[in-house]
């Protein structure tokens, strides 16, 4: 498992080359002349190959899938990626973007030939022992002459050549509404199959909760959700169920204001036009206004529970109906 972000790169994704504390061993000179190894040994800083998340599950899925002794769900492997669209991912997969293609037998379409770091280290290693797998078939792929093959037995177990076992899946999440540093391309993105997640109620009884106001957490998110696909024309902005952490089911006026009502003003307000009686607010000599994210604070900076409540309350009348007779829009 690994979460990708901004500074998450091919490195820290595949492996690379690290300084590391080891015992270097040590040489002196005998009386003859001759170098010859004594006994004491040095520790310093030596560089070796450190395998990253990707590495580690190539081998693993390689060592389970030639494992005779494992059978069915046990012969799979998964690496889950957390937060996929957090990262640069043309610059985090590189070339292993040519494995992502499978064939019919699970494989990957192509084979790519690593660099001469990662051939090393997959011949040298005594801990994944890629090198001692029982690979004896070569990997073909289906065309339309017939058979062909990819990358031979030897190859793979030497690591000349990288090839997906059917074994190794690779499972992403990522959450539509955030903002992404880097876009995802679309050739990157046909290559996986998709799943969408719709917001839903998580029948958690959540309650935004102070003073004598108290709104379901829930009726809320069905109320703005409408609002938010409404004045944004698209359903990324909207907020799903575990968008706040409520603490003893209670999500206090300090919480909303600061998490929920900064990300509506600030992320998704900014440029639209607020209409509704929700959103207005009578300021000095009864003058009517739009109500803006610094109304929710007096003076001295602590929330202003009176507007907040009217806020919540017209958003979403007490004598609404039940959670689950509302209908919900897309999922961010």
């Amino acid at each position: 498992r690994v979460t990708f972000h901004p500074d998450t790169d091919y490195a820290a994704f595949v492996g690379s080359y690290k300084p590391m504390m080891g015992e270097l061993e040590r040489y002196a000179l005998d009386a003859t002349g001759k170098t010859h190894k004594i006994d004491a040994k040095e520790t310093s800083i030596v560089y070796s190959f450190v395998p990253q998340a990707f590495m580690k599950a190539y081998v693993e899925a390689w060592r389970r899938y030639t494992d005779d002794s494992l059978q069915g769900d046990a012969k799979n492997y998964y690496l889950v990626i957390e937060e996929i669209n957090r990262g640069n991912c043309a610059q985090i997969f590189g070339d292993l973007f040519q494995l992502l293609d499978r064939a019919d037998n699970g494989f990957s379409s192509y084979a790519i030939t690593p660099d001469n770091d990662i051939q090393n280290f997959l011949q040298t290693d005594k801990k994944y022992k890629l090198a001692e797998i029982s690979l004896s078939e070569d990997i073909e792929k289906q065309t339309k002459s017939g058979e062909k093959v990819i990358a031979t037995a030897a190859d793979i177990k030497m690591g000349k050549k990288l090839v997906l076992p059917p074994n190794l899946y690779i499972r992403a999440t990522m959450n539509t509404s955030d903002q992404s540093l880097f876009p995802m391309d679309s050739a990157f993105k046909r290559r996986w199959d998709w799943k969408y997640v719709p917001i839903k109620d998580m029948k958690k009884g959540w309650k935004i909760k102070f003073g004598d106001c108290e709104v379901d957490w829930w009726k809320f998110l069905v109320a703005i959700n409408k609002i938010v696909k409404s004045v944004t024309n698209s359903a990324d902005k909207q907020m799903g169920y575990f968008f706040v952490k409520a603490k003893d089911s209670v999500i206090d006026a300090e919480m909303f204001v600061n998490k929920v009502a900064f990300y509506l003003w600030n992320d998704v307000f900014k440029d639209c036009e607020l209409d509704g009686d929700a959103f207005k607010i009578t300021r000095e000599g009864d003058e009517v206004d739009v109500l803006a994210f610094q109304d929710f604070f007096k003076d001295d900076g602590t929330v202003d529970e009176e507007v907040l409540k009217k806020f919540l309350t017209t958003l979403v009348p007490q004598s609404e109906t039940a959670p689950g007779e509302f209908e919900v829009g897309a999922a961010a």
